[in-house]
């Protein structure tokens, strides 16, 4: 089953996904208002059982961001071997992983547009697997670290490439514009370490695939960022971690192939689905 949040007549709801429509489920949960409040509180688990049987509730409706309140999101940068080939700076394969934070206000959801600023339009793509965590740990050892993910989402972790460059030690800034990017369309509970462990990541714009590959090839697995990011710090239920992307996005081809207003983007993994977005122009 998939859990997302979505809106309706101008009301926010969250619940279960089918193939006929929506179930929402915010009744059920009378002391949370959101996917973030469920999993944070160790409920996620129930979303399931208290779906079943129910009936769809709506037919029209658009996707959020699906953790529009989500509090931690982290980052892995340069997390496949031809990503870091891509530098061209001589580097082998690094000792530790690069991290850097980002803010629930820089994504939108499923079949929403990302939107390119006027301060800058090199805005581009990065499709990646993100996990969000479901139980809290410190410390956390590779041969558990799966025992602490909740579920999978998709991102598209859109970067105005200009501004990452801004400064020396950091790419904040570049990873934040309002909307740049996109969290969805849904969660699908972690059940199974083939989930991750045998799945394919692919984006393709404007139905041209322009990155693919497969999780088993990241420089730093998913099992050792989680025990990476522990060691520093408490990983929280409702921690969003994205996870890396491969080879191939915009900034990479000669010219560049930035996205520009009218593009399609989707990224896809077997398993979890499909993130889709359009692109436009800031309005004034």
């Amino acid at each position: 089953m998939k859990f997302a949040t979505f809106t309706a007549s101008g009301d926010t709801f969250f619940g279960a996904i089918t193939d006929q429509g929506a179930i929402a489920l915010n009744d059920d949960f009378p002391n949370h208002t959101s996917l973030f409040e469920v999993i944070a509180a160790g409920a996620f688990d129930q979303l399931s059982t208290a779906a079943e049987g129910k009936p769809v509730t709506h037919t029209d409706f658009a996707y959020e961001m699906v953790m529009p309140d989500a509090r931690r999101i982290l980052c892995v940068g340069v997390n496949f071997p031809d990503r870091n080939a891509e530098y061209k700076d001589g580097s082998t394969q690094p000792q530790y992983m690069s991290l850097f934070p980002r803010f629930a206000s820089g994504f939108t959801g499923h079949n929403r547009p990302l939107i390119r600023p006027p301060e800058n339009h090199t805005l581009d793509y990065e499709g990646e697997v993100a996990i969000v965590i479901g139980k809290a740990g410190r410390r956390i050892a590779q041969a558990d670290a799966y025992d602490h993910i909740a579920a999978l989402t998709l991102c598209n972790e859109g970067t105005i490439r200009d501004w990452v460059r801004h400064a020396k030690f950091n790419v904040t800034q570049g990873k934040n514009w309002d909307k740049s990017g996109a969290i969805g369309p849904w969660l699908v509970p972690f059940a199974d370490a083939a989930q991750l462990d045998e799945a394919r990541i692919q984006t393709h714009v404007n139905g041209e695939l322009r990155q693919d590959d497969t999780l088993n090839r990241m420089m730093f697995p998913i099992r050792r960022e989680i025990e990476y990011i522990s060691t520093f710090m408490t990983l929280q239920p409702g921690d969003v971690i994205i996870t890396g992307t491969p080879t191939g996005a915009g900034a990479r081809f000669d010219p560049p192939k930035y996205l520009i207003p009218g593009d399609v983007v989707e990224v896809s993994a077997s398993g979890i689905g499909t993130l889709r977005n359009t692109v436009e122009d800031e309005q004034p």
